[in-house]
């Protein structure tokens, strides 16, 4: 019996020296779960804010000088800027794209009697990155142009791939020209994702109700602008879909 008491007590003293200080300690994997220890996330830095080429303005030259206001990062880090240049609104025709830029501004060659859309973001040293600027618009002014087509429109209501009742829809959307022209308008809708259906031509307003959808169907929409002097410009195709 005490031989069995003895080797109890030796077994003990060894499990209690395999566990005392001079263990690793256990650490957390997730420190900042709960645990209060945890260190605060990286902050992306502020939007830029674009100052020129202004929007909608008739650039006559078309060597450019792209200028922006400077990010504030929460961190105080480091930051760069990425300045993408399209033709068209939705980015998918990039024609020029500048990345790690440490400057503000940005000298870029463009071709003539072209609208152009430009924006830019920043990211900081630890490659958080803010979301895109406003998108602004431009016109390159051509040799002896005299009439310049619109842009092209841009969605404002419903939003793209939104869900909306069937009857008493609202179709709202943006357009612009650089010469100051009036327009007008044809709208497209159909089932189809390419509408060739006119719903509305020569229509004079940046609104147009539309009624009588039928419920559960997604519908393809898109604005032809007219300048009235033979300049017509495109939009992209939004779509929608009817509760």
């Amino acid at each position: 019996m005490k031989k069995y008491i003895i080797f109890s007590i030796v077994c003990i003293g060894l499990l209690l020296s395999c566990s005392g200080e001079g263990d690793d300690p256990i650490v957390d994997p997730d420190p900042g779960n709960g645990g209060g220890g945890g260190v605060e996330a990286n902050k992306a830095p502020s939007i830029p804010v674009l100052s020129d080429p202004t929007n909608n303005k008739l650039c006559i030259d078309n060597n450019l000088v792209f200028d922006w206001a400077a990010s504030t990062d929460p961190e105080g880090d480091a930051v760069k800027y990425a300045l993408e240049v399209s033709k068209n609104m939705e980015f998918t025709q990039i024609t020029h794209l500048f990345t790690n830029l440490t400057s503000l501004s940005k000298t870029v060659l463009l071709d003539r009697s072209q609208a152009y859309y430009w924006r830019v973001k920043s990211t900081d040293s630890k490659n958080k990155s803010s979301d895109f600027s406003t998108v602004y618009q431009f016109y390159t002014e051509g040799y002896g142009v005299e009439n310049h087509l619109p842009f092209s429109p841009s969605l404002v209501l419903p939003s793209l791939s939104a869900t909306v009742e069937s009857d008493g829809l609202e179709l709202i959307w943006g357009a612009t020209d650089v010469d100051g022209d009036a327009l007008s308008f044809d709208i497209y809708m159909d089932v189809t994702n390419s509408p060739t259906t006119a719903i509305a031509t020569n229509h004079s307003s940046k609104t147009f109700l539309v009624n009588g959808l039928a419920s559960g169907t997604t519908y393809y929409w898109k604005v032809v602008a007219k300048d009235g002097k033979g300049g017509v410009s495109k939009g992209e195709v939004w779509s929608f879909t009817t509760d």
